[in-house]
């Protein structure tokens, strides 16, 4: 039999395992695995190479399903190339199952979370990055769906592949002309998505996507050259069952049991082919060996240091201890300060352009072959990436995020730079850790913190300079605090992060020109929250608390504390009420009631 004979047989086993799937689930996307079965037919079963036993070699192609709402068809090649058992299919959906509605990394052979569309192919782009920067021959495959590419992030990441010269990265459009609601911008026009394409750098193949033998000749012709290559497959959605067969309407809907039995009749018997036989592997190769440690050398602060300083300082000595650690810049990094690991280690250094969307999907596939990516920009931009963020967080991604230039206190480059919604952003986010460090010290052993920690962390980092408050020796853990003042004749306890903790402890001496004492807590760790010590606190001052923080009313550290006070009849939170404008820091921090003078009034009010 021929191979081309072989891999007809095997995209009608998938397309009747994906009608099969969906039918007894009840929901998915049937139509769009369809469309694209002779694809992954020749994607697993002629042209990637990957060992089904070991789904972390390094020799290995990686695959990623940008359109994952065809997870049912991912899941069928799994089993057909012996991956996963061919009766776990009907588990489609089930809570049980690790074979989700969408791919997740749930299953180990999903390396990022994908369904929200517009994403996969800034993770080809990182993982393919991390294969190149590992020196293996392995390849990335990103199967996306044509509606998807009216998204930006595409695009971002179209750039980026040129920009890295990733002729190891292939993505293949399943041009199959139906979106969810209507047909797509261009619909079989591909020539309109080779102009693009074609204008960001690509080698482009145009296909029939239902043609084994065109698909198969335009994976060979991937195979060499520096470019980033897409190969346009024109298919139909629905392909094979005539009553569905490019028909809008049918997008995320099963067939009905009876029609199922019609669409089977229609396609015929399953094929006796045993897929298995067809998988190819290539020889094992080592991955990197990777320094790993964590613990640097601090510096030894004399004056009033950024944190943002501090930060990039931390990341360059922590990239001399570790060359697992990469970093990937949004064209900020005259400002983040991470010009300094870019400096000291070229090569482990990515700019994305101001592209933050692509910075977060690269970071995340970088991630998922091993290296432990920083990626930093102004925290207000990184609002552009949430949706990333949020996906990076259902892809269990061992990423670390940095938002510098964060709330008033920026000062005169106004509203439009000012993060002030960004821990609002993250906090909510599953398995996110957050910290917010005072000084250089406390950022330096954030960032050993976050290099320790296994999963997403966010640091947040301020513009101005700010004093040194600790000793080199003091530690900072996940979770914790400092209580940075106390007596026991505290009547009132401040709670603050960042820039606020200074404005507290000034407030601290003014009051006690008064004759009061307040007690201030540094919650650096704002996410998990210190809960122990502010609840004890505020319980040996009466109940009485302040919380200051330079950031938006809603889903900042004030929201965090106020979840854990047992009471909160004596309570202020001092933040950012209003929309901003531009002044000097201290000017800002005294109109919008932040600074150390705001901070004195509302403990005083709390003993009136």
């Amino acid at each position: 039999m021929s191979s081309i004979a072989i891999l007809e047989k095997i995209a009608k086993r998938l397309r009747i395992h994906s009608l099969q799937m969906t039918t007894a689930a009840g929901s998915g996307h049937p139509s769009t695995c369809l469309s694209c079965a002779e694809i992954m037919a020749c994607l697993f079963f002629h042209e990637m190479r990957f060992n089904p036993g070991n789904s972390g070699a390094w020799e290995n192609d990686e695959f990623v399903l940008s359109k994952g709402h065809a997870a049912p068809i991912l899941w069928a090649a799994y089993a057909e190339a012996g991956i996963i058992p061919q009766d776990s299919l009907l588990d489609l959906r089930k809570i049980r199952s690790d074979l989700e509605g969408h791919p997740t990394p749930r299953m180990p052979w999903v390396k990022a979370a994908s369904g929200s569309l517009g994403q996969g192919l800034s993770i080809g782009v990182g993982l393919a990055l991390a294969q190149k920067l590992a020196g293996v021959k392995a390849r990335t495959f990103v199967l996306l769906g044509d509606g998807e590419c009216a998204e930006g992030a595409v695009w971002e990441a179209a750039n980026a592949g040129r920009e890295f010269k990733l002729g190891n990265l292939i993505a293949i459009v399943d041009v199959n002309r139906l979106g969810q609601s209507e047909p797509t911008m261009h619909e079989h026009n591909l020539k309109a998505y080779a102009k693009k394409f074609q204008a960001f750098g690509w080698e482009v193949y145009q296909v029939d996507g239902h043609k084994i033998e065109k698909i198969i000749e335009a994976l060979a012709r991937t195979r060499q050259g520096p470019k980033p290559k897409v190969i346009l497959a024109r298919t139909i959605k629905g392909k094979g069952v005539s009553f569905i067969e490019d028909k809008n309407g049918w997008h995320g809907k099963p067939l009905k049991p009876e029609d199922l039995g019609k669409a089977l009749a229609e396609l015929g018997p399953m094929p006796e082919v045993n897929a298995k036989k067809y998988v190819r592997s290539r020889q094992k190769v080592k991955g990197p060996k990777w320094k790993d440690r964590v613990e640097f050398e601090l510096s030894s602060y004399k004056d009033k240091t950024a944190t943002r300083l501090a930060y990039g300082l931390a990341l360059e000595k922590l990239g001399r201890v570790n060359d697992r650690v990469v970093v990937i810049d949004g064209d900020v990094k005259n400002s983040t300060y991470t010009d300094k690991f870019f400096s000291a280690f070229p090569g482990r250094s990515f700019e994305s352009f101001i592209a933050e969307q692509n910075m977060i999907g690269m970071a995340i596939g970088l991630a998922a072959k091993g290296f432990l990516p920083f990626a930093a920009t102004f925290a207000a931009f990184l609002t552009r990436a949430h949706d990333q963020i949020r996906m990076a967080a259902y892809s269990f991604s061992n990423i670390k995020l940095c938002g510098s230039h964060v709330g008033v206190s920026i000062g005169e480059d106004g509203p439009s730079q000012m993060g002030l919604e960004d821990l609002a952003m993250f906090l909510p986010i599953p398995g996110c850790t957050v910290l917010y460090p005072s000084d250089g010290v406390s950022t330096e052993k954030c960032v050993q913190e976050a290099a320790r920690q296994k999963g997403m962390v966010y640091i947040r980092t301020t513009r101005p300079a700010t004093p040194i408050l600790y000793a080199p020796e003091e530690e900072f853990p996940v979770g914790g605090s400092k209580v940075v003042k106390k007596s026991d004749h505290d009547a009132v306890t401040v709670i603050a992060a960042g820039i606020t903790v200074h404005e507290a402890l000034r407030a601290a001496e003014f009051l006690e020109k008064e004759g009061i004492r307040i007690r201030v807590i540094d919650a650096y760790s704002v996410k998990p929250l210190d809960g122990e010590t502010i609840v004890k606190s505020a319980r040996e001052t009466g109940g009485r608390v302040v919380v200051a923080e330079d950031h938006f009313e809603q889903g900042g550290l004030g929201t965090a504390v106020a979840l854990i006070l047992p009471e909160k009849k004596l309570w202020k939170h001092l933040c950012i009420r209003e929309l901003p404008r531009s002044g000097r820091p201290e000017e800002l921090m005294a109109k919008y009631g932040i600074d150390a003078e705001a901070i004195a009034a509302a403990a005083k009010s709390l003993l009136t």
